[in-house]
């Protein structure tokens, strides 16, 4: 009865947690009320800002030339593309910065592989902003002189309260308290657990983030507290049971039968030990598995999260690590995810300096065989070195810092929340790829001969089918939409206006001014040809997205309009109505013919 019980304890538990995730992080993008009008394959005519195109006979020939229609974008991509964010180090811990290309040597299953893509990344400066001062329209332009302080950086402090037990987590959280006071005026926090059920989200509000963390405390799943007894631990059951552990199975049966079966028969007492050494096994690394998968999917749903965030992310988790048999393709799409999130993960044991005691845990004493106590003590060790051993995948794998063997928390805090002064993103497309689900194992090296620490992914998962083109499309859009780089590749600018309708309420009009004369343009059939993705999104001070658009623009230009009639370009507009307050505007611009983006920020606030 008490397996069974444990076994629905455990579904209840993470079928409450998968509705709460599911409320607590909807995001939608590119909500915009043409949509139904783009389905219809109904077009909006873009009025040009020539002299000629004011009349009616120009603003119909430019109507027939361009149009502009709502609809996800269907631009070429790359779907074999690997990435791999690689933090390259000096012997004091330092971050190198002045690396390139033809310094790295980087091998899928011990194959060279040539790098297609290579970017040398260095986080914005904390404190500062990419926006500038913008020209604002209206009665109320003035009170936009200055451009407010909007966030740059975003960190998740995430809690392993399924696995921290009382006197670590409260350690754990007296220095999360003080770190976060530490924090910029332009940084956010929030506050995440793995169980689920402390939660608290990106906010600047100190008092908010603190009465998250006084709501912290110990979760583990059902099933997962020690028995009185006789028990097993994770590590011990799978040992028993997946790798099939003789040794590991004899000293737990002679645990068994000192604990429950002494004073029977020696056959007896073998036979009943064994099979409740295998009973146990199988509950516990039922326990255990379901505990690994709901942390490993808490923090793919967090990453979700910040990926739709305009600005700097880290993640910080605090735990004191957990086993993941068999979960090797779910921690590894963990790192996929947060690397093309431009996500760095730093990890803190939050066991500090912790050792292992030859006869055992004192608080938690059970009846044991005493000349089993030097394995147990051997198997203790090797399970707390695994249990650490995701905490410095998830590290390595996204460009964090692993802090481990100390009990200065405050330092670790300030190390693993820092993201890396210089950072590298490699990417290669591996040839011949079999779409069968296989692993693959990553390397990378450097060619120089100085001593220098690679820090990188340990492999990935190819995929079991085509990845769908225009899922892959919309990720590109959105990932250029979501970071507060800006870039400018293409002639566009970006303008914004706001007229308040009430003390309540206003229109905030986005422009997007595009010299069409300096694109890219396909010449074909004595038409000039090119298509533009432009999308334009609104985020809240705490870096919300708020609300978007996404258009998509088509041109098929005389050599007669592009000459005479497109010397001023073309003008892009959308309206929000919002609410009084500070806003980030991001605007990106995408060419589908240079396959280009340009991206900029603007800075509002509506007073």
């Amino acid at each position: 009865m008490r397996n069974l019980s444990s076994t629905s304890n455990v579904g209840r538990r993470v079928l409450r947690l998968c509705l709460f995730l599911a409320f607590l992080f909807p995001v939608t993008l590119f909500q915009d009320t043409a949509t139904a009008r783009a389905q219809s394959g109904s077009q909006t005519a873009l009025p040009t800002a020539s002299p000629d195109s004011t009349s009616p006979a120009g603003q119909n020939k430019a109507t027939a030339e361009i149009s502009s229609r709502d609809e996800a974008p269907t631009f070429k991509v790359n779907v074999n593309l690997v990435l791999v964010r690689v933090v390259v180090r000096d012997s004091k811990g330092k971050a190198v910065g002045n690396l390139h290309k033809e310094d790295f040597q980087l091998f899928d299953n011990r194959k060279p592989q040539v790098i297609t893509q290579f970017s040398a990344e260095q986080p914005l400066t904390q404190g500062t902003m990419a926006a500038e001062p913008h020209e604002n329209a209206g009665a109320n332009s003035a009170d936009n002189a200055q451009a407010p302080a909007v966030p740059s950086r975003y960190v998740a402090y995430v809690f392993d309260d399924i696995h921290l037990n009382f006197g670590d987590l409260g350690q754990v959280r007296n220095a999360a308290d003080r770190h976060i006071a530490s924090l910029q005026p332009t940084d956010r926090a929030a506050i995440f657990t793995t169980s689920g059920q402390t939660t608290q989200d990106f906010t600047d509000d100190r008092a908010q983030l603190r009465n998250a963390l006084l709501r912290l405390q110990p979760r583990p799943l059902a099933g997962s507290i020690p028995s009185d007894c006789f028990d097993l631990t994770y590590y011990m059951a799978d040992m028993i049971q997946n790798k099939q552990d003789i040794q590991a199975t004899q000293v737990a049966v002679q645990d068994a039968i000192v604990c429950s079966f002494q004073g029977m028969p020696a056959t007896q007492a073998q036979a009943l030990a064994q099979s409740l050494v295998q009973s146990t096994a199988a509950q516990k690394l039922e326990t255990g598995n379901a505990e690994t998968h709901l942390t490993l999917s808490v923090l793919g749903d967090i990453i979700r999260r910040m990926s739709v965030l305009p600005g700097q992310r880290s993640m910080v988790l605090a735990s004191p690590g957990f086993l993941t048999p068999q979960l090797e393709f779910e921690y590894t799409n963990v790192i996929d995810r947060a690397v093309r999130s431009q996500i760095t993960i730093g990890t803190l044991d939050g066991r500090g300096l912790y050792a292992t005691p030859p006869g055992g845990d004192i608080s938690n004493p059970e009846l044991v065989d005493p000349l089993t106590a030097g394995l147990r003590g051997l198997y203790a060790a090797q399970e707390a070195s695994a249990d650490s051993d995701i905490l410095a995948i998830l590290a390595d794998g996204t460009g964090g810092v692993f802090f481990q063997n100390s009990n200065d928390f405050d330092e670790g805090f300030r190390r693993v929340a820092s993201s890396p002064e210089f950072s590298y993103v490699l990417g290669f497309s591996p040839q011949n790829l079999k779409l069968d689900g296989s692993f693959h194992s990553l390397k990378v090296t450097l060619r120089g001969p100085e001593k220098l620490t690679v820090q990188a992914r340990r492999g990935y998962f190819a995929p079991k089918h085509a990845a769908n083109p225009d899922q892959e499309a919309k990720q590109e859009i959105e990932e250029a939409l979501f970071s507060q780089e800006e870039v400018r590749n293409l002639p566009v600018e970006l303008h914004t206006q706001f007229f308040k309708s009430s003390d309540m309420g206003a229109k905030l009009t986005v422009l997007a001014h595009i010299d069409v004369r300096r694109l890219h343009l396909r010449k074909a059939d004595g038409r000039n040809n090119d298509e533009l993705t432009v999308v334009s999104a609104l985020f809240n001070r705490n870096g919300n997205f708020v609300q978007g658009s996404q258009k998509t623009v088509t041109m098929h230009l005389k050599d007669e309009t592009l000459e005479k009639r497109m010397g001023s370009g073309i003008t892009l507009k959308t309206s929000f109505d919002v609410k009084p307050g500070s806003y980030l505007v991001r605007l990106v611009v995408r060419d589908a013919e240079a396959q280009l983006v340009s991206a900029e920020n603007d800075a509002v606030r509506i007073p």
